[in-house]
């Protein structure tokens, strides 16, 4: 890495936005890297690797969101909590 933090625009597709489930899987995900993970919507940058911090973010269905990630395995990260993000959930 060049010390370049990488980014990736993704839509939310979570039908219910990104609250408490989509949220905590994220945060799961993203803890799994080493790399620093932020989420960017709508203005607001909040560390992807807290619950709390993600869940202020009140992004609606359809939200356009850019995830951040900066670190060793910088690539791996974010495609992850990209394809996490823009994937509908299956069905209940």
């Amino acid at each position: 890495m060049n010390g370049t933090p990488l980014q990736r625009k993704v839509l939310l597709a979570n039908p219910h936005g990104l609250h408490m489930r989509p949220s905590a899987a994220f945060v799961d995900l993203a803890g799994r890297f080493s790399s620093s993970v932020t989420v960017h919507h709508e203005g607001r940058s909040v560390n992807g690797k807290s619950l709390w911090d993600l869940l202020l973010l009140a992004a609606m269905p359809g939200s356009e969101l850019i995830i951040e990630a900066d670190g060793p395995d910088a690539p791996q990260a974010l495609e992850a909590l990209a394809a996490l993000l823009s994937t509908p959930p299956p069905e209940e």
